[in-house]
């Protein structure tokens, strides 16, 4: 069903899976998932319905996790990350000779998608699946010429940041938050992580430092929302439990889209659409299924 890859992107050699069939290239959706997780963990599930639907799939790790080399391990960068949807669209084009692309993004990953698909040139399609927009309205400029700014900061800047702008290491998920306070508070979180990521050879850790840097503008859907001309999906989690996918921002950002838009509210908060076969995992993999098939 698929083969393994490997492409460049930030000084590293990101690795994943590429799905597709025998005959002539087909619409290739680029995936990639939220917080610390792996391509195994339930993602690979969705892969693989989106490939049997028609269309092949590039599925990888982001920089600093899984299979994907890079360093400092467990190391968040949001900018890094919206990098690496970059250089994985210039490898399927280079090398592969994709031609209709589309990001796919899981949580943290489904707001870089609205970002990174602003910045990507000749990006067919966006599905941004529960994701996170921010806990509270940025700080600083999101109009005006914050977009050329922010275009900028992911095609050049240094964005590494200072030890200022770093928080961790520290747990990914905790059930005592007194005495070890993670990354992601939730018990759901707790729930789900220990779940996929506790199977064997998942190659995820409890463990994640993030970092974002200090730049005139942040790396916000917010900005890059006016500038999606491309049709977007926005699928939201119904009383989401995650402090980062606040829908009062989840609705600025969808209004702002420019091009053709619809939003879905599914479910289970944050996670239950990542529970392999139930109703709302069922629910929304035929939801994205059924929208690339229109706008590919």
């Amino acid at each position: 069903m698929y083969s393994n890859i490997e492409f460049a992107s930030e000084g590293a050699t990101l690795q994943g899976r590429h799905y597709h069939s025998a005959g002539n290239a087909r619409p290739t959706v680029i995936m990639a998932h939220g917080t610390s997780a792996t391509i195994t963990m339930a993602i690979d599930r969705y892969a693989e319905a989106i490939f049997e639907a028609g269309f092949d799939v590039l599925l990888y790790d982001h920089r600093n996790f899984g299979l994907s080399g890079g360093e400092p391990r467990q190391e968040i960068n949001p900018w890094v990350q919206a990098r690496g949807y970059r250089d994985a669209v210039a490898f399927l084009r280079e090398s592969l000779q994709a031609d209709r692309v589309a990001l796919w993004g899981d949580s943290y990953a489904g707001g870089l998608v609205l970002v990174a698909g602003a910045l990507i040139e000749d990006v067919s399609a966006v599905v941004a699946q529960i994701p996170s927009c921010g806990a509270t309205w940025p700080q600083g400029p999101t109009e005006g010429t914050a977009f050329d700014t922010l275009r900028d900061l992911f095609e050049s800047a240094d964005v590494r940041g200072e030890p200022a702008d770093v928080a961790g290491p520290m747990p990914v998920v905790s059930l005592d938050q007194i005495n070890a306070p993670s990354l992601l508070a939730p018990p759901q979180a707790f729930r789900w992580f220990l779940e996929y990521g506790g199977r064997h050879g998942s190659g995820w850790e409890n463990k994640a430092t993030r970092v974002v840097p200090k730049t005139p503008v942040p790396c916000s859907p917010l900005i890059a929302a006016p500038h999606l001309n491309m049709p977007v999906l926005m699928m939201n989690g119904r009383n989401d439990e995650m402090l980062h996918c606040n829908p009062e921002l989840q609705n600025a950002v969808f209004d702002r889209i420019a091009g053709p838009k619809e939003k879905v509210i599914i479910d289970g908060g944050h996670f239950g659409l990542l529970w392999e076969d139930s109703p709302n995992f069922l629910k929304a993999i035929n939801t994205q299924i059924e929208f690339l098939k229109r706008v590919l």
